[in-house]
């Protein structure tokens, strides 16, 4: 927040824009640095310049002469002639309409502190000030998520392989392949279902499924059985998925056939069941609004 209202110091109104590139500069960014982005697709350090712009306007130490640009405030350049060390959100809590907006928040969530004991709270509020409430619920999103993906290895791995197979089945019908069936069985030839992509079934996908814990990899062997009986079947596209991992060397293998091979491990395994609701329920949905500026046009 500092080196913004730095940079506004000089009271002249400047675009998010503008900005941006004044405090990559500042920051020395590299590249890289500068296209890192959040899941969202918004730049993490445009999402930095825009939450600082939220609190310090909040605080009356800058404000919005028009859509997309700032200025500084007389109460932003007397604060800079203190020569604060650093702006932060704690900084930020000696100004009353500063406070109005946290007392606004901590009114949303009172519910979730009312069942956080203070320690953990006061965790969530130091964790707060050092990122924007966006990375703040992407990383707790991220959390959930990576939580969920292990129950669901486990999950997988703790029943039998029939039951995997059809995973897998119900997985790809519900990517949208296609409708098939489950063929697994002893001495199955390397394939353990397929998908029928057109009704006449002149399309296939093959599909093989192994249900390894993580010490166990897929073999090379198992990957060139798998190639080889779809060069068997004449069938030109196929999906190997594992709750374990596939050899270095894997992608060698596969490459080595002309056919269209994809190869799942257990964690993009997760990620695609989560995505396509195999074996998860939604518990809670947010919603994040903004103002509706026309609503306030008076006629």
């Amino acid at each position: 927040m500092l080196p913004l209202l730095e940079y506004l110091n000089d009271e002249k109104e400047h675009s998010h824009r503008e900005t941006i590139d004044h405090i990559c500069s500042e920051f020395k960014l590299t590249e890289k640095e500068k296209q890192e982005t959040l899941q969202n697709g918004q730049s993490i350090i445009g999402n930095r310049i825009s939450w600082a712009k939220v609190y310090m306007s909040k605080a009356g130490l800058i404000e919005s002469t028009r859509r997309g640009f700032y200025r500084i405030t007389q109460r932003g350049k007397t604060v800079l002639n203190e020569k604060p060390v650093k702006v932060n959100i704690r900084y930020l809590k000696q100004f009353p309409e500063f406070l109005e907006f946290q007392a606004i928040k901590y009114a949303n969530i009172k519910k979730e502190q009312d069942t956080t004991n203070s320690k953990d709270f006061t965790q969530m509020e130091t964790e707060a000030e050092s990122v924007t409430p966006d990375e703040l619920m992407e990383n707790g999103f991220n959390s959930i998520q990576a939580s969920l993906g292990q129950e669901l290895l486990t999950k997988l791995r703790s029943n039998t392989p029939s039951f995997f197979e059809k995973v897998v089945l119900d997985l790809l019908s519900n990517m949208g392949y296609g409708e098939g069936k489950v063929t697994g069985k002893t001495g199955d030839g390397g394939v353990d279902g397929l998908i029928n992509q057109d009704r006449l079934g002149l399309d296939k996908i093959f599909f093989q499924a192994k249900r390894f814990g993580e010490d166990t990899p897929v073999s090379a062997s198992m990957l060139r059985d798998f190639v080889g009986t779809l060069e068997v079947n004449g069938v030109s596209k196929g999906v190997f998925m594992t709750t374990s991992r596939f050899p270095k060397d894997a992608e060698n293998v596969i490459s080595r056939s002309h056919k269209s091979i994809v190869l799942v491990d257990g964690p993009k395994l997760v990620k695609l069941m989560i995505d396509f609701n195999i074996g998860v329920s939604t518990t809670k949905t947010y919603e994040i609004k903004r103002i509706d500026s026309d609503y306030f046009i008076e006629e």
